[in-house]
This record gives C-alpha cells, structure tokens and sequence, in this order.
C-alpha cells in the first residue's frame, strides 16, 4: 500500500522539483510554469494518492494497462501516473494503451505520435466496435452502452495478453456522480463508479485513480499541458443523452449552491446502511429493542 504523505515532506528523485524543466518528466518540461498550474498538479496527485492509498491499489512490481482515448481524462490520467512514477511513489510498470475502435477519420497518427514522443510504452489495437455498433443499434438510439461494453472487452483481452493485473481508466468525480444520478434516477437503484472493482471473471481489477478528482480541474490540467485531445465521434456526436441531462443537472446544482458536488461525493464514502431501506445490507428484522430480564 502507498504510504500518503504531504507536500511538505514529498518524496521526489535527487534534483527534481514541482517545476516544469530539466528535473521533470519529459511530459512537464514544455508546460509553461506558474503557481496556479503547481498547485492544480500538486492538488491532483495528493487526490490520486489519497486514493491509491485508501483502496489499496497497488502492488509493487504489478504491471498496469492504463486506457488512453485520446480525451481529457485519460490523458491527464497518463500524465499524473507517470509523473508518480517518475518520482518513485508508483512502484508499478504501466502500458499505456488505444482501442481505435474504427471511427471514420479517426486521426490514428495522434497518440502513437504522442506517446513515442515522450517515451511512453504503448500498445495500439485496431478493432473495428465502430461498425457493429452502428449496425447494433436502431436509428436514434444511443451508442454509448454498447460501444463501451465492447470497448471494455477488448481491453479485458488485451490486458490479460500482455500480463497484467489491472485495467485502469480515467473516470473523475463527476463522472461518478453522474452515474450515481442516472442509477437512481431510471434504474430505482443506488450505485455509482467504484474506485476498485473486481471483474466478473475475478481475474482483473478495474481501478480508478481520478475518482476523487473534478472534472473542472481535470480539463484545466489538459489545457495546461497542452495534450492533442481527440474528439469521439460516435457517442460524442449524439445529443439528448441522459448523461448529458445529469452533468446538466449536476452543474445547475454546483452554480446554485456551490460545493454540492465534493459534499454528495463524500456523501457515497459515508453510507449508513441502517438509515437506508436495503434489508440484505441490514438485519432489520432482528433489530429489537432491549428488554428487561426482570420485568
């Protein structure tokens, strides 16, 4: 287990520092420098850490498939863990990898330029989910669930082929509170992203570094790094999702009384079954009062 510790008393390799230049990871030294972008990279770590920590992801010497799209959030999940490892408080070997999924002008120069760039080890997969999709799928229906299920499969496979223990993807905070909502709202259920999730097979972890982190800062991390993000043009293209209605919703809320989104995220980490009405996660039925012997 990783041992959290503050900024003040950071573990770093011998010359580094929180500045982008010579004594960073290769992806930092282009970043222009400046306090508010120190604070959002320590503020992101700290939160990956805290996370790393409190579910106990890593294993020493694990191997990691990390799942990058060419989106925001994988990017800067990418990023993040690297420059965790770089300063040695990642001890896990990671593989970055794409699923071009086949879209029609998929740019598939993009992430391998990228990724060679900075000599990040990779693995690209052509697989063509693109077609069956929309084969799949009646006319103004929504992709996303099937797109994603095939996606995942494939990227199931290719972590066991390439040995390793774990799938790890970039879902943030609010994409968790947005299935929280979606769950409760049309499913009748209350459920969300977990940081840590075993397979249905039971032979791979699903984790989620980022689930602490909002998306508001994950997006101004992007920018700051400057990634070449791709945009989805299959799911991405389609309007009316529920989805989209929830992030809508969420961000409605989050004007009206800021905070809401850290407060109902730290609510799914506070759960008290007794107050809720799921009898197989409480005994109700045999909770009864106390009664006198003598009486």
């Amino acid at each position: 287990m990783l041992h959290v510790i503050d900024d003040r008393d950071r573990e770093e390799p011998a010359g580094s520092s929180d500045s982008a230049g010579e004594g960073a990871h290769p992806l930092f030294r282009e970043v222009p420098d400046s306090v508010s972008f120190r604070k959002l990279r320590k503020r992101l770590l700290r939160e990956i850490r805290e996370t790393l920590d409190s579910h106990a992801m890593v294993r020493p010497g694990a191997r990691w498939l990390v799942g990058i799209s060419g989106g925001k959030d994988s990017y800067a999940l990418l990023a993040l863990l690297h420059d965790l490892q770089w300063r040695g408080l990642l001890p896990v070997d990671l593989l970055a990898c794409n699923l071009d999924q086949g879209q029609p002008n998929f740019p598939k120069h993009v992430l391998p330029d990228f990724l060679t760039r900075y000599g990040i080890a990779h693995r690209i997969e052509y697989r063509d989910t693109y077609s069956v999709v929309k084969e799949k799928v009646p006319a103004g229906g929504t992709y996303c669930s099937l797109c994603s299920r095939l996606r995942r499969g494939n990227l199931y496979r290719i972590a066991r082929e390439e040995g390793c223990e774990a799938l790890v993807l970039g879902h943030h905070r609010d994409d968790s509170l947005e299935t929280f909502f979606l769950n409760m709202f049309h499913g009748g259920k209350l459920s969300a992203m977990p940081a840590k999730l075993l397979n249905d097979e039971g032979d791979l972890l699903v984790l989620r570094p980022l689930i602490r982190s909002g998306e508001d800062d994950i997006a101004r991390f992007s920018a700051a790094m400057r990634f070449p993000i791709i945009p989805c043009d299959l799911c991405g293209s389609q309007d009316g999702l529920q989805r989209n209605a929830m992030k809508a919703f969420l961000g409605d809320l989050e004007t009206r009384f800021p905070g809401r989104k850290e407060t109902i995220a730290r609510a799914l980490s506070q759960v008290r079954p007794s107050h809720l009405l799921d009898t197989s996660l409480f005994d109700f039925a045999n909770l009864q009062p106390k009664t006198d012997p003598a009486s």
